[in-house]
């Protein structure tokens, strides 16, 4: 009786050898994925996208006009928006291109810059204000992410220069399941839709016209499917192994008292 006592805990001994092997086999390491994969040391990166990009100002655009001066009665003045507003706040270029302003009246603004409409309107305050500052930016410009990442949402973008890294750092960055290499980029150009798809790793992408987003752009972020249904194989090959291993201890636990 000690003999088949031994026996079965020998047998015991092993299959639980057997399953840690499965387990440690099982748990495969996945291939790693990150930014900039291909920058292998310090270097020097040449062709760099340039960016003094400046849009223009277009008709249905909404303008952020914020004064500042030392003639503090007006100022308060200016920064009121006036009915054309259309938004409730900020400025809108209506159909004729232009924006109303206090003082001013009818501003043509159509076709100008941010900083060509901030140096005009500050010329045309002075015969109203002292040493007038004034900023333009834009309200309806935004761009939308979406996909996997950890904060889907519409992105406002009040200036020109905003990179597709600052738009995933904004909406929290990656989820794990998410393809770096595959990062897709919808926009419009006209009447049509131009796709381009992004590969993260590959610093490369420095030198993309597509590394600075545009208003109204789809950032779309590609789930890695391959590495998700591995994942879901790995889980339920651990929890089948898990169930077998112990419906194996417990049969083994019941045969070694029945042969005692």
């Amino acid at each position: 009786m000690i003999k088949h006592t031994r026996g079965f805990g020998r047998l015991f001994i092993s299959a639980l050898f057997a399953v840690a092997v499965l387990i440690m086999a099982s748990c495969s390491t996945t291939k790693n994925s990150y930014y900039f994969k291909t920058l292998q040391k310090d270097t020097s990166i040449s062709g760099f996208v340039n960016t003094n990009m400046e849009t223009k100002i277009r008709k249905g655009d909404i303008l952020n006009i914020s004064v500042s001066s030392l003639s503090v009665p007006e100022d308060a003045l200016f920064n009121q928006p006036t009915a054309n507003a259309g938004a409730g706040s900020g400025f809108t270029v209506g159909a004729d291109g232009t924006v109303l302003l206090h003082r001013l009246g009818a501003v043509r603004v159509e076709g100008l810059t941010r900083a060509e409409l901030a140096a005009k309107l500050q010329k045309d305050l002075l015969a109203y204000m002292k040493e007038p500052i004034v900023n333009v930016g834009y309200l309806n410009h935004k761009v939308t992410v979406l996909g996997e990442v950890l904060k889907p949402q519409v992105l406002n973008m009040p200036e020109e220069k905003l990179s597709v890294i600052d738009v995933l750092v904004s909406s929290g960055d990656l989820t794990p399941d998410a393809k770096r290499n595959d990062v897709m980029i919808i926009r419009e150009n006209g009447n049509e839709k131009q796709v381009k798809h992004l590969n993260l790793e590959d610093h490369s992408i420095f030198t993309s016209p597509w590394y600075y987003v545009q208003p109204n752009d789809i950032v779309y972020v590609m789930p890695d499917f391959e590495k998700r249904t591995k994942e879901e194989k790995k889980a339920q090959l651990q929890s089948t192994i898990a169930l077998t291993t112990a419906a194996a201890s417990f049969l083994i636990i019941i045969l070694d008292r029945a042969l005692r």
